[in-house]
């Protein structure tokens, strides 16, 4: 559905997107995450044909983005991070006008619309002048625009931003509902957006493509967490000689519990508590907790950037 191969641009010296390839099929929904400045809204542009790639290509359905841009585009809905819309137009009308200008032949043009009012609540808002309309419902009518020609493939440019946690939720919900029939991508630097509504990540530090791959993979844990009483003496030498650790890192204080100190150890075949737990009590050591490692995509973003870091400084 969409083809991404060593994608580039360039604003003069600077590099924004630098050689991105990725596949995205049919029914996939992707979140494309990364800090401010990261390179995502370059990329969506690029993907969207708003703006040209320096080098490489991009395709939507077959159709690529630069040689044949105006057919690639009646595949793609889009919403950028400031949605275009005209305050002093009621939904309808705008709604309409949407519709016309992606396309959509004059006879199909009220059901186009009424459909897209009603796959994102806004059908009793029909007759209201968007400038009436709560951020939320704006944002809606932003979603109903990028939807009213019926693409395969949405594009949503920080889709929640400067909405409240109930709007947030409802259009969390609407997205969910809208991929139920449409490719999504989701460019977003909250990362609770994506593990909400996502199943794939797409990472980008310094316009460069650090990981690509589905949450549960990204998610997974190889480590135990082990919180013990500060004053345990030769918890390292011990754990190690365990069969199965191949390594052990000192995480420092626990910061939820008083007076204990963490450790993780890896654990790539999920077998590692109980024979910790027994080694513990052989020890007489006082363990205050013990699991596998909670991972979240904060964790997973947090190590990319420290491994981009070492990797720049090296270079």
């Amino acid at each position: 559905m969409i083809r991404i191969q060593s994608a580039t641009r360039n604003y003069g010296d600077f590099t924004a997107v630098d050689a991105v390839s990725v596949d995205i099929q049919r029914g996939e929904v992707v979140g494309l995450l990364g800090h401010n400045g990261a390179g995502k809204t370059t990329l969506m542009k690029l993907l969207t044909g708003v703006l040209e790639p320096t080098a490489g290509s991009l395709s939507v359905a077959g159709k690529d983005l630069v040689t044949d841009r105006t057919t690639a585009q009646r595949h793609i809905g889009y919403l950028p991070e400031s949605a275009p819309l005209y305050p002093e137009m009621e939904v309808f009308e705008y709604l309409t006008l949407m519709a016309e200008l992606r396309g959509v032949p004059r006879s199909e043009q009220d059901a186009a619309v009424l459909r897209a009012a009603e796959a994102t609540g806004l059908t009793d808002r029909l007759g209201q002048p968007i400038r009436e309309l709560s951020k939320g419902f704006r944002q809606r009518v932003g979603i109903a625009q990028a939807i009213v020609h019926d693409p395969d493939v949405l594009v949503l440019d920080e889709p929640t931003n400067g909405l409240d946690p109930v709007q947030i939720e409802s259009i969390r919900q609407l997205i969910t509902r809208l991929a139920e029939r449409t490719t999504i991508i989701l460019s977003t630097h909250i990362l609770q957006e994506v593990e909400a509504v996502c199943s794939r990540a797409i990472i980008l530090i310094g316009g460069k493509l650090v990981a690509d791959d589905t949450l549960s993979n990204l998610l997974a844990t190889h480590r135990v967490i082990l919180s013990v009483h500060a004053g345990t003496s030769g918890i390292e030498a011990a754990l190690t000689a365990l069969p199965g650790v191949d390594s052990i890192e000192d995480l420092g204080p626990d910061a939820h519990i008083q007076d204990c100190h963490r450790y993780a150890v890896s654990d790539p075949d999920h077998a590692l508590v109980q024979p910790i737990l027994d080694l513990a009590r052989d020890n007489g050591w006082s363990i205050a907790s013990i699991g596998p490692e909670n991972r979240t995509l904060e964790t997973v973003f947090k190590e990319l950037q420290a491994r981009h870091a070492r990797q720049g400084a090296i270079a």
